[in-house]
C-alpha cells in the first residue's frame, strides 16, 4: 500500500458543512481528537453521518434522531469503514466535535485541537482500513503542526471523561501507535538513506 511521505495529503473528498468557526488562534493547533460516530447507533454504511454534519439529517428517517433535532455539530474527517476520508471542517477553522471538554487543565479542545471520527461504536472492532487511513492522516497532521505530538493524540473519552467513551475500548491505541511509529521509520530511512 502507498505510504505517504511529509508532503503528502491522504486523499481527502471534501463534504459540504457549514458547522464551524473560526478558531481564537489557527496558529495554536495542538491536540488530536480521535472519536466514533455511528447513526443509527451501530449501523454503518449509511448516509447519515454525512446528512448529519451536512446540516440535511431528516430527523424523522429513525426513532434515535429525534434527540438530534437542532444539534450542530462537526468534525474535521470522518474515516469510514473502508478507509474513505471525507473532510468536512479546513484544519485551520474551528469544528465542533469536543463539546465540553479539557486537556491538561484547558477547557474548550475545539479551540486548539483537531477532531477525527471513526465510523463505529465503542465496542467493536475497527477495521484495517481505518487504521491505514488514520495513521497516514495523522501522520501527515503532525508534519504540518509542529505544536502536535504523539502524546498529544487522545481519545474523546480522554478530554471529556464520564461524559464520553469514545473510541471505546475496541480501540487498538497499541496497534495505532506503532503503526504511527513504523511510519516515522520508515520517513526518516527515505530522508537519511545510508
Amino acid at each position: 500500500m502507498h505510504t505517504i511521505t511529509n508532503s503528502e495529503l491522504p486523499a481527502l473528498v471534501q463534504r459540504p458543512c457549514s458547522h464551524f468557526d473560526d478558531r481564537p488562534d489557527e496558529n495554536d493547533i495542538s491536540l488530536l481528537v480521535i472519536h466514533n460516530i455511528s447513526l443509527p447507533p451501530r449501523q454503518f454504511n449509511t448516509p447519515y453521518i454525512d446528512d448529519f454534519f451536512g446540516g440535511r439529517l431528516d430527523c424523522s428517517a429513525h426513532p434515535y434522531f429525534a434527540q438530534l433535532q437542532g444539534v450542530r455539530v462537526s468534525a474535521h474527517c470522518v474515516i469510514y469503514r473502508d478507509g474513505r476520508i471525507w473532510q468536512y471542517v479546513p484544519f485551520a477553522k474551528r469544528a465542533w466535535h469536543a463539546g465540553v471538554s479539557q486537556f491538561l487543565g484547558r477547557e474548550k479542545c475545539n479551540d486548539f485541537s483537531i477532531g477525527i471520527e471513526l465510523e463505529g461504536c465503542d465496542d467493536e472492532a475497527y477495521t484495517a482500513a481505518q487504521y491505514q487511513a488514520l495513521t497516514e492522516l495523522c501522520w501527515y497532521l503532525l508534519q504540518q503542526y509542529p505544536k502536535l505530538r504523539p502524546t498529544r493524540i487522545v481519545g474523546h473519552s480522554d478530554i471529556a471523561p464520564g461524559r464520553k467513551t469514545d473510541p471505546g475500548q475496541a480501540f487498538d491505541w497499541q496497534g495505532f501507535f506503532q503503526k504511527l511509529d513504523a511510519m516515522q521509520q520508515q520517513s526518516c530511512k527515505k530522508e537519511n538513506p545510508k
